[in-house]
């Protein structure tokens, strides 16, 4: 009895985290997701929390809790936890807040994949300078916040390191208005600059970025509008970047009420996928900036389309 013990406790282990490619993760509840990446950042591309299958996370668990396979939810936690850095651990115990099927159990399954991107980390009341030796700087994540216990962590006392699900609303918004553009940038980690989103906690900015070779265009469009990209014959289109949603208050917005251009930290999780989709490896495409087309990521915001991409030799 002790050896079957010992047996299905190893069993449990190895199921926990299953490893199904280098971009799709799955842990079972109450266990720690590891995502990384060697080189470049993660992009969360999806998910989800739930089950879609009676075998996965299935040891030692009974049939009634295993046969439910139609049993799922968007989990966007972990999108804004991940996204933009290089290792990415999290522990699933209670981290979705909401239960998609009582009595089941359940798994998170994550699909990822590392994007070339420089990384920079400021701690409080420090300066840093972004810098692309050939290109322009374009911001792809920043908070302002703590997500580790380790990262800036130095002679600081243990009760300012706890809280490390610490996240900015409106990081991205003003480094990407310093820096987006520009070959070099200075960015002053200060909640003077960003609201103090966990009073009493030390924090640091923690900034991804492309730097977009010469030559790279972009195309801008408002909600309800078609965005439009073309590339000379023999050239194909490559997607940098792209966000349907809102970043800034002054874009897209004449004749638009104050409160639909509020909230500057609205971003669709799926618009990199779907542009990419449509777009990558064309000589043109049309998208419509739609919540048809993409996820609603702020419901009563005005929003708009923003593509950066190259032409590149088929």
């Amino acid at each position: 009895m002790f050896s079957l013990s010992v047996l299905l406790f190893t069993l449990v282990l190895l199921n926990s985290r299953l490893l199904i490619s280098a971009e799709t993760v799955v842990t079972c509840d109450g266990f720690v997701q590891h995502l990384s990446c060697e080189t470049g950042v993660i992009s969360v591309q999806s998910a989800i929390y739930g089950r879609t299958s009676s075998q996965i996370c299935s040891v030692g668990q009974p049939p009634s809790q295993t046969s439910n396979i139609r049993c799922s939810m968007d989990v966007p936690v972990i999108y804004k936890r991940c996204n933009g850095l290089r290792v990415c651990e999290i522990n699933t115990l209670g981290l979705s807040k909401t239960d998609p099927c009582y009595g089941t159990y359940k798994y998170f399954t994550t699909n990822y994949i590392c994007i070339p991107a420089e990384t920079s980390v400021i701690c409080h009341g420090g300066y840093g300078y972004l810098k692309c030796e050939n290109g322009k700087i374009q911001i792809n994540t920043a908070n302002y916040g703590r997500t580790d216990k380790t990262t800036c962590s130095e002679g600081r006392p243990s009760s300012e390191l706890q809280n490390t699900n610490c996240y900015s609303p409106n990081a991205l918004a003003p480094v990407s208005k310093s820096c987006n553009g520009l070959e070099s940038c200075e960015v002053f980690a200060t909640h003077t600059v960003f609201t103090d989103p966990c009073i009493g906690t030390y924090k640091y900015l923690a900034i991804s970025y492309f730097c977009l070779p010469p030559g790279v265009r972009s195309s801008l469009v408002c909600e309800h509008e078609m965005s439009a990209l073309t590339c000379d014959n023999g050239t194909v289109i490559s997607i940098y970047s792209a966000n349907y949603g809102r970043t800034d208050r002054s874009t897209c917005s004449a004749g638009r009420p104050a409160s639909q251009l509020a909230k500057t930290d609205c971003y669709a999780l799926n618009t990199q996928t779907v542009v990419a989709s449509g777009c990558e490896g064309k000589n043109n495409c049309s998208i419509l900036a739609s919540n048809s087309v993409f996820s609603d990521p702020c419901v009563g915001t005005f929003k708009y389309l923003y593509i950066s991409y190259s032409c590149v030799s088929k």
